[in-house]
């Protein structure tokens, strides 16, 4: 009998042990990088000195309200041609480029829409209140001028290539239009750019897309190992991503309405079905921008937390998009600067404001009855919710209070969201990755080779500082692109001072009319 216990115990502990061993190397990776990061990290999400604002956020908003000052509100004077831009009405098929303007802006979209509008907006609310709303719609609408500003360059100064092929992004126009100015380290930016660029496609727009999307499928159908979904995830987005800029455009015009759609429509059944309430949302939002309304840190709480989620969530200044819409079939750059300046409207004004008056309208923040204003949790760090639900959980049960079966809706979003940015975040790191080691198609397989199984790591480990540096990275993007920009914007506006002049004089000709 003993001698069967102990035979079942070491069967036991050969099954755990690799287990363990696996966890035990998780925590080793996560510590050592961590500790040759962390300063890395810190410094780009580090406050400003006295208060609790990260200064890049304050970094990209300040760009985007100078943008929108130099560029006389372009998101608003041409949101009406932006429109007709992306139907195709001006759309030559003989101008050089991959990808149509509607397709680039889906591709763009699916980079930037994803958990940051499910959950990212919860937390924004959860802590900074319905006001938090107010300060991330306009801080979307600022961004739109961000967003022009980046792609037009990217278009300007995208290199084309015999095969039809194109490659843009900030890499190519901080070095070429630094060169045309005349200024200095045009190509150490764009080198700096291009490393933070890899890293960040790597791990924000790929290992945590991978993670999370399996947290939310295992949370459905129980647990099981992540690398089973990260191989079936790296096997379908290979199959994609081979097929280049194209293929991937194909698929995220297709994939993007469909969850916009899916997402939008389940948030405007709960509105409708909360019409009476509707306008005291939005009373809530407005009071709450400008009054404490209970919330930890204010007015400044609501403000920081609006500002910061909609820098996270559009990635205006950060570059990334400027890649994808290089790829874009046109002669006229500034065409998709119009084009791109969609994006943070429909990411962070439309969605991000749908997730964030869902929780509002269901009630899930906790209000004192006796003073009418938000009840904060014991740490007093957040606002109090119904059953202590914060970030994912949180959305959910907002959309769950209406339409009880929505967490399988919202499993099927965060897998469509992953999906999409794993695909879009591929074609950002493979043209810094062509970059910086020339262009050819040895070359590109390598990265995606690397890609792919990146996907793999990432939902089968839980490497938290990686992320977190990975983030970082990103960020990073913004401060070279940023500064760059404000050396480059003059180029820009010579782009739409000869633009508007020909199309107000009916020089710019509608095609397939």
């Amino acid at each position: 009998m003993n001698y069967f216990r102990t035979l079942t115990s070491a069967f036991i502990a050969s099954i755990a042990a690799p287990a363990a061993f696996a966890q035990g190397i998780d925590e080793q990776v996560n510590q050592a990088f961590a500790t040759v990061t962390g300063p890395f990290v810190g410094f780009i999400f580090a406050p400003i000195p006295g208060t609790s604002f990260p200064w890049i956020v304050m970094w990209l908003v300040i760009a985007a309200t100078v943008f929108t000052i130099y560029f006389g509100a372009v998101q608003f004077r041409f949101f009406s041609h932006a429109i007709r831009l992306v139907k195709g009405d001006y759309s030559d098929p003989n101008d050089a480029g991959e990808v149509s303007h509607f397709q680039a802006l889906a591709t763009a979209l699916s980079g930037t829409v994803g958990l940051g509008n499910i959950a990212g907006v919860a937390v924004a609310v959860g802590i900074g209140g319905p006001g938090a709303t107010f300060w991330m719609i306009l801080a979307g609408l600022l961004g739109m001028a961000s967003k022009f500003t980046e792609c037009t360059l990217g278009v300007k100064y995208r290199n084309e290539y015999e095969d039809g092929t194109v490659s843009g992004g900030p890499m190519y126009y901080i070095s070429k239009g630094f060169n045309e100015l005349g200024l200095p380290g045009g190509k150490i930016l764009a080198v700096l750019f291009s490393i933070f660029c890899i890293l960040g496609a790597l791990g924000g727009g790929n290992m945590f897309q991978a993670n999370q999307a399996h947290a939310q499928i295992s949370g459905i159908v129980g647990e099981y190992p992540g690398w089973i979904t990260g191989l079936i995830f790296a096997g379908v987005v290979f199959a994609v991503i081979v097929g280049g800029i194209k293929s991937i455009a194909n698929v995220t015009e297709k994939v993007v309405p469909f969850m916009g759609i899916l997402y939008v429509g389940a948030a405007l059944i709960i509105l409708i079905a909360n019409y009476n309430m509707i306008g005291w949302a939005f009373g809530q939002i407005f009071a709450g921008a400008f009054t404490d309304l209970g919330v930890a840190g204010g007015m400044i709480g609501a403000l920081i937390q609006g500002f910061k989620r909609a820098a996270f969530s559009n990635e205006a200044g950060v570059g990334s998009a400027a890649i994808a819409h290089s790829a874009v079939k046109t002669k006229e750059p500034i065409t998709e600067g119009f084009v791109s300046l969609l994006e943070p409207l429909i990411d962070t004004v439309v969605i991000c404001t749908m997730t964030a008056l869902v929780i509002v309208i269901s009630q899930q923040l906790v209000i004192d009855e006796a003073t009418g204003v938000y009840m904060l949790n014991e740490a007093g760090s957040a606002i109090a919710t119904v059953d202590g639900n914060t970030g994912v959980a949180l959305t959910s049960a907002a959309f769950g209070s209406t339409i009880s079966w929505f967490p399988f809706v919202l499993a099927i979003a965060v897998v469509l969201f992953a999906f999409s940015t794993m695909i879009s975040w591929s074609y950002y790191g493979l043209k810094a990755w062509t970059y910086l080691f020339g262009e050819g198609k040895m070359v590109e397989l390598v990265f995606k080779v690397i890609f792919c199984i990146f996907i793999v790591i990432g939902a089968s480990a839980s490497l938290g500082p990686v992320i977190d540096f990975s983030d970082a990275a990103i960020f990073a993007m913004a401060v070279v692109n940023i500064l760059a920009l404000y050396f480059l914007m003059k180029l820009v506006r010579v782009e739409l001072n000869s633009y508007s002049e020909r199309l107000a004089k009916g020089e710019i000709k509608k095609f397939g009319h």
